[in-house]
């Protein structure tokens, strides 16, 4: 009697096996998340080195200490866009596609890697970063210990944030099915488009900007932050919105 041969099966554990190994075994994710932790390090300790106590204009401490995180809100934002544009570039998604026909499983796999990496990263380097920063803040305004309030929340807040800008970029790459437009999308709505909608003299558009990402993300990293659970709602919101319509866009286009 012959056994039948049992067909191959695509499960969810699978799917996210395959996503992990894309993501580590490219050369580009190796380099981008040492550069993202180096440059961070790095920008924490210099400008605290050169810092005189003066023209900061009573800044956030942790604000301060993390302004090197300017560099991972792009260099995150990228990793996720190349995990789901990248794969349009190189024609492996029709491979992606052909072994998970019911694609949205790959894009709940690419987001969940994407934040199993970026989440670890960012708060690991925060903490290496501020005691490091602190070093030569002593008795300076900026002077702080990760024991005292908000501190610790910030740090935390500010990883979590960029985890949700590097999701929220990764539906954006999985939209435009392009590398240069989503850069393109992700930098004009992160950086770009708040910036000149407060140039318009309106109490609105004050109140819409201060919902947008990056404005979200300043308020989650804020020791002194009043609402940071509004600013990590908005920071979800727009990461939510950004995967279904990347989800909306896969179920509807062929590949």
């Amino acid at each position: 009697m012959t056994t039948a041969v049992q067909p191959y099966r695509t499960t969810p554990a699978r799917v996210l096996q395959s996503e992990w190994h894309k993501l580590w075994t490219l050369r580009s994710t190796w380099v981008n998340l040492v550069a993202t932790g180096a440059l961070t390090l790095a920008m924490g300790a210099g400008i605290s080195a050169a810092y005189d106590g003066t023209g900061e204009g009573g800044l956030d401490t942790v604000v301060f200490v993390l302004l090197g995180t300017q560099f991972a809100t792009v260099n995150l934002a990228v990793l996720g866009i190349l995990a789901t544009a990248g794969e349009y570039s190189t024609g492996q998604i029709r491979a992606t596609m052909t072994a998970v026909p019911r694609r949205l499983p790959v894009l709940w796999s690419k987001a969940a890697v994407l934040a199993a990496v970026a989440l670890p990263l960012c708060l690991l380097t925060n903490l290496l970063t501020f005691p490091l920063a602190q070093a030569f803040l002593t008795d300076t305004d900026q002077s702080a210990a990760l024991g005292d309030p908000g501190v610790l929340r910030g740090l935390a807040g500010n990883a979590v944030a960029l985890t949700l800008l590097a999701v929220m970029a990764l539906g954006l790459g999985a939209v435009t099915r392009s590398i240069p437009l989503a850069i393109g999308a992700y930098i004009g709505l992160v950086m770009i488009v708040p910036e000149v909608l407060a140039m318009l003299p309106y109490a609105v558009v004050d109140d819409a900007v201060d919902h947008f990402p990056a404005q979200a993300l300043q308020s989650l990293t804020a020791a002194d932050a009043t609402s940071p659970g509004t600013a990590l709602l908005t920071l979800t919101l727009w990461a939510a919105a950004s995967l279904a319509a990347a989800a909306a866009s896969l179920k509807r286009r062929d590949v």
